[in-house]
């Protein structure tokens, strides 16, 4: 997953994170969750162009949030993403059965059902919640997963960050050239890949509707559903009100057009994509940490794309 906060990012050094990653994995969870919660309000007064943007997406998802619902909406973002870095942070260090305990499912026979096909399994994920938690529960069963996700700067930090996540059972891979190979590697092996599908981060995406408006998606989970003949699982994971809870809905396969033109296809599956994650993501909107510029009309599109 991006790291959205880029100026604070940019700010701290390698040195800054593993300190504040060692000082989450020896506090206890209610403890380290009152303490994430005490830290969100300040940066979210000092990130004011970040609190702006989650504004705005937060009114594509409820047109109705406007003044103080929506202050105490964006901040509740905030909230929601430092506790996805203190949990991340914990998940190395917490057991088996506590992992197992604080986390529930729904639809997990869809997954099941994919990988019974014998051609893995793509997860589509909007960056929402905490979804390393689910990871780490589904490594914990055996489950080998490839995660593609944006590489971060200064490099150091993004090799940091892939340690972490390897140590909770995932293959990391960075979004690149290296990443479709990497991904019909493991589908062939029948095994998980998770791509996060809510933001067109390389540009070049398919043109959807997404929340009333126009943008561009990208092409990769439908494209590559088609080509390896692979179930498309539109997926989200929530923060749910105790301690390192953690709830997934795993929706049904997208239907993918295998036979047809592929160009008309992969549009056609962007497009039912766009809808789950909106459902989705309205399920829990104040947990969507989507910080960037996602729309044509967003202050600063186009900026963040990456080759």
């Amino acid at each position: 997953m991006a790291n959205p906060f880029d100026e604070l990012t940019n700010s701290l050094t390698v040195s800054g994170y593993k300190l504040g990653s060692l000082i989450a994995r020896v506090t206890p969870g209610p403890i380290a969750q009152g303490a994430a919660a005490l830290l969100a309000p300040g940066i979210a007064l000092s990130l004011r162009s970040k609190r702006l943007m989650v504004e705005r997406h937060l009114q594509r998802v409820d047109p109705s949030l406007k003044g103080l619902a929506l202050r105490r909406a964006s901040q509740q973002a905030f909230d929601s993403y430092m506790r996805y870095y203190t949990e991340s942070f914990r998940l190395p260090n917490l057991s088996k059965k506590h992992v197992d305990r604080c986390f529930s499912v729904d639809g997990f026979h869809h997954i099941e059902e994919a990988l019974e096909a014998g051609n893995g399994a793509i997860l589509a994920l909007p960056h929402l919640g905490g979804w390393e938690w689910a990871g780490r529960w589904m490594a914990d069963r055996g489950h080998r997963m490839t995660v593609i996700v944006e590489p971060l700067n200064p490099p150091e930090l993004f090799e940091w960050f892939t340690q972490l996540r390897s140590d909770l059972g995932m293959n990391v891979v960075p979004l690149g050239p290296a990443a479709a190979p990497a991904i019909l590697g493991a589908l062939k092996r029948n095994e998980i890949v998770c791509l996060l599908s809510d933001r067109d981060i390389q540009g070049g995406g398919i043109e959807v509707e997404f929340f009333g408006e126009k943008t561009t998606l990208p092409a990769g989970p439908a494209m590559l559903g088609i080509r390896a003949n692979t179930a498309v699982l539109p997926v989200a994971t929530y923060f749910t009100n105790a301690v390192d809870g953690h709830h997934a809905v795993i929706r049904p396969p997208l239907p993918l057009d295998r036979e047809g033109k592929l160009r008309a296809a992969i549009s056609a599956g962007t497009q039912a994509l766009a809808v789950e994650l909106e459902g989705l993501i309205r399920r829990a909107p104040e947990q969507w940490h989507l910080f960037q510029p996602n729309w044509p009309s967003d202050p600063g599109y186009g900026d963040h794309f990456v080759a």
